[in-house]
């Protein structure tokens, strides 16, 4: 029997998607159609932002998709080599938080070391950055349109209740 599944396909740890493996174990053929487009908007301009950690107090990753994004910009810029001898390392040096155990196992793949991935959603991420945080410098925040505002509001209302 045929199975079509209307997803990006995944990789998991054996170089497949999981639903493509799991279907064929049951004698399943299975056939993955991706149903969304995805662009990214502002390259250049996060990248330049990426290049200067010096200007920010840390990163935060609220998604794959956010960590995509560093990627696409080390390559479309050729800077993996200036990332790997030392933005990594300047990166490093900054609190790096991450919503889930998911995005933070992709944010340590380029190298950097995460925090918060415990927390499980933005409000609880919200308020471990807010106890942590200590810097006057602005965090950058790589995200999509949807719900953007979501965190950026919580952490004004958490810092702003606080003082």
């Amino acid at each position: 029997m045929k199975v079509l599944l209307l997803k990006d396909p995944k990789e998991d740890d054996c170089g497949q998607d999981p639903y493509i493996r799991e279907l064929g174990l049951y004698g399943l053929e299975a056939t993955l159609i991706p149903v969304l487009s995805f662009e990214f908007l502002s390259v250049p301009s996060f990248s330049e932002k990426l290049s200067h950690p010096e200007g920010y107090g840390g990163l935060i990753f609220t998604s794959p998709r956010a960590v995509e994004a560093v990627e696409l910009c080390l390559e479309k810029d050729s800077k993996t080599e200036v990332w790997r001898k030392s933005l990594k390392e300047k990166w490093n040096a900054k609190s790096v938080y991450v919503v889930g155990n998911a995005t933070a196992s992709l944010v340590n793949k380029i190298g950097l070391h995460t925090e918060g991935e415990n927390c499980g959603n933005a409000e609880k991420l919200a308020e471990y950055i807010c106890f942590r945080e200590s810097s006057a410098l602005p965090l950058l925040f790589p995200c999509g349109t949807l719900k953007r505002e979501i965190l950026p509001k919580m952490l004004k209302d958490k810092a702003s209740s606080t003082a």
